[in-house]
This record gives C-alpha cells, sequence and structure tokens, in this order.
C-alpha cells in the first residue's frame, strides 16, 4: 500500500524547517556524534540503534525538542526531562528555545542519549497501564448498558484503541461534552476502529 503522504528525508526535512532551523542544526549535530541511524518517522527525524526508536527531534511553537522514547527509564540527574502530559506513559522531552541552551549541555545530552542506548541494549521495557486501569466515563457506562453491542465492541478493540477512546472521552469537564463525543464516535467503535481510523 502506498502513502498518501510523500516521504521525505531527514535533510529535506531540516533544509526545509524555517522556525528552529539554527536549533534543529545543532541537535543533529550532537545526535549525529552517538552514532545513530537517522531516518524520517512520524514526519521528523528519529534516530534509532538496531532498528530500536531512541530518540526524535520535533518542533512546537514556543520550544523545540528531543524526545526520549523511553524517557521514563532514564535516571535524570539533571532533572531535565518533561513528561508532554499527565496522560504520557514512556516518553519524555528534553526542551530548548534557543541553540545557546543546547550548545551549553551538549554533554549532559549525549549522556542521556547513551543511557536511552544501553537501556535498548539491555532490552528494558516500559510497563504501561492497562486499558482496565483507566476510568471509563458514567457516560460511556450509560451507553454500554443503552447498547450492550457496543460494549462488546469496545471490548474487542485493542488495548491501545481503548486506552485512546476512554481518555478521549474522560477530557471533557462537561457532560454534555463527554456524551457529544460517545456519540460521534459509536460507529467507529462498532466498526472496530480506532479513534484516529
Amino acid at each position: 500500500m502506498v502513502s498518501s503522504r510523500m516521504s521525505i528525508s531527514v535533510d529535506e526535512f531540516y533544509g526545509k524547517a524555517k522556525r528552529w532551523k539554527d536549533e534543529f542544526g545543532e541537535l543533529r549535530k550532537i545526535i549525529q556524534a552517538c552514532q545513530l541511524n537517522e531516518e524520517v518517522k512520524w514526519g521528523c527525524p528519529c534516530y534509532t540503534f538496531q532498528s530500536k526508536n531512541i530518540v526524535l527531534v520535533h518542533g512546537f511553537k514556543d520550544y523545540c525538542a528531543v524526545l526520549f522514547f523511553k524517557g521514563s527509564l532514564l535516571q535524570d540527574a539533571n532533572g531535565v526531562l518533561i513528561q508532554q502530559t499527565e496522560n504520557v506513559q514512556a516518553g519524555r522531552q528534553m526542551r530548548f528555545t534557543n541553540v545557546r541552551e543546547i550548545a551549553a549541555i551538549e554533554s549532559m545530552l549525549k549522556a542521556y542519549i547513551y543511557e536511552a542506548i544501553e537501556v535498548e541494549k539491555a532490552g528494558v521495557e516500559v510497563t504501561f497501564k492497562k486499558s482496565t486501569e483507566y476510568k471509563v466515563p458514567e457516560e460511556l457506562h450509560s451507553k454500554f448498558e443503552e447498547m450492550p453491542a457496543l460494549k462488546t465492541a469496545f471490548e474487542a478493540l485493542t488495548p491501545g484503541r481503548q486506552r485512546a477512546y476512554l481518555l478521549h472521552f474522560s477530557e471533557p469537564k462537561q457532560s454534555k461534552t463527554r456524551v457529544s463525543r460517545i456519540d460521534k464516535y459509536e460507529q467507529h467503535i462498532l466498526e472496530g476502529k480506532g479513534l484516529q481510523d
């Protein structure tokens, strides 16, 4: 199956960058010194060791970052790793707003990358919460009672898809918004599709 999106090379990604161009260049230089393979995944430069994802470079409005895929397993003695949201279980970011910040912690960044490589070499895995550990909103419980087929279809989804729905449905503060979200994705669930399918 051919992707509808054209894939780009890492050089093209960095070459087209407008915001964070200098910062990306500095990060690339540091990460390349760690002897990782470089490719584009999820539209961003991704650095791998023996086909295992180690770090990803990406930019946001207010900062650019190096994402450590298994950052939650790193020691983080310097307290610089950031959990993007409370629901992110494995990944941690190191954030930057200018080249000086990056250059100032070059050796620390390399040390974190080498530690992440050692985590992969050791085969250590992140223990993820099970879908059953997430709170099921009352509105979804009610819908399951009203439509047993929806509950059956939901339980047949992969744990990741269940987790994504539970987080999405639980997020709004108002009950009517939670109901609206559940109604919107009811057919998706019945068809065995995930939130992003």
